[in-house]
């Protein structure tokens, strides 16, 4: 499931329009950080540090942030 996911977050990053794509906050951006989080902490887990980090990603938060 963990391969799946990271498939769809490369096609999203693909078709999504340019304003979504390039104004993430953070480093690295929200869908590197899902993928990097899927890939170390497994499919539930990951994906709950992911939601956690797209609900953070606006003012005044931001900076560098890995899983």
């Amino acid at each position: 499931m963990v391969w799946i996911s990271i498939r769809l977050i490369y096609l999203y990053r693909k078709v999504a329009p340019k304003s979504l794509r390039g104004c993430c906050l953070f480093e690295p951006s929200c869908s590197e950080y899902c993928i990097l989080a899927l890939q170390k902490h497994g499919f539930f887990n990951g994906w709950k540090l992911a939601l956690l980090r797209i609900y953070r990603c606006k003012q005044p938060n931001g900076g560098v942030d890995y899983p």
